[in-house]
């Protein structure tokens, strides 16, 4: 498979296992480098951050789920969103816009793909794809609950993926659903 095809594959099984629906939020984070088989922050690649897009955006755009990139370490994990569900939760928006140096590829590209975009500090996303361990946990709702996904590489990075529930509350009487 193609990243763009593992992309799409990886984005498709996390919509289904986490049920998500129209509005949602999936939040992504990407190390490009990682998927080119380097360590983290050390082979930036715009392309192949185009390439996960495509195959991230087309999967969620289908279903009207909107995509939260994470920025990296120097831009304190920000988040690049559509305006409009930032403004839909309440999101703070900051002044900061990415680029493979700071920010990372994947954001940068994300930036410059949507209609109105913006950043935000953080996020409360109902569900992730990492790709390839940039730490995506601070951005995902409580209880975030792993998921195994069948796609579980793009490239040479390993995904984890999560989705989000409801916390449990009650005592012993409690029924849940």
């Amino acid at each position: 498979m193609t990243i763009y095809e593992q992309a799409r594959a990886a984005a498709e099984e996390i919509i289904e296992c986490a049920c998500l629906k129209k509005g949602d939020t999936l939040v992504i984070g990407c190390s490009t480098s990682e998927v080119l088989g380097g360590r983290i922050g050390t082979v930036r690649s715009p392309e192949t951050a185009e390439e996960i897009y495509k195959g991230i955006i087309e999967a969620i755009g289908e279903k009207g789920i909107y995509i939260a990139a994470q920025c990296c370490e120097h831009l304190n994990r920000a988040i690049i969103t559509e305006r409009e569900n930032a403004e839909k939760h309440g999101w703070e928006i900051v002044c900061a816009v990415p680029y493979p140096h700071a920010g990372g590829s994947f954001a940068t590209v994300t930036y410059h793909n949507l209609k109105d975009p913006v950043a935000v500090e953080e996020i409360r996303a109902e569900a992730g794809l990492d790709i390839g361990s940039t730490l995506i946990g601070m951005h995902l709702k409580r209880v975030a609950v792993p998921v195994r996904l069948e796609n579980d590489y793009i490239g040479e990075a390993r995904i984890t993926a999560a989705r989000t529930r409801p916390k449990y509350i009650g005592g012993e009487r409690t029924k849940y659903e």
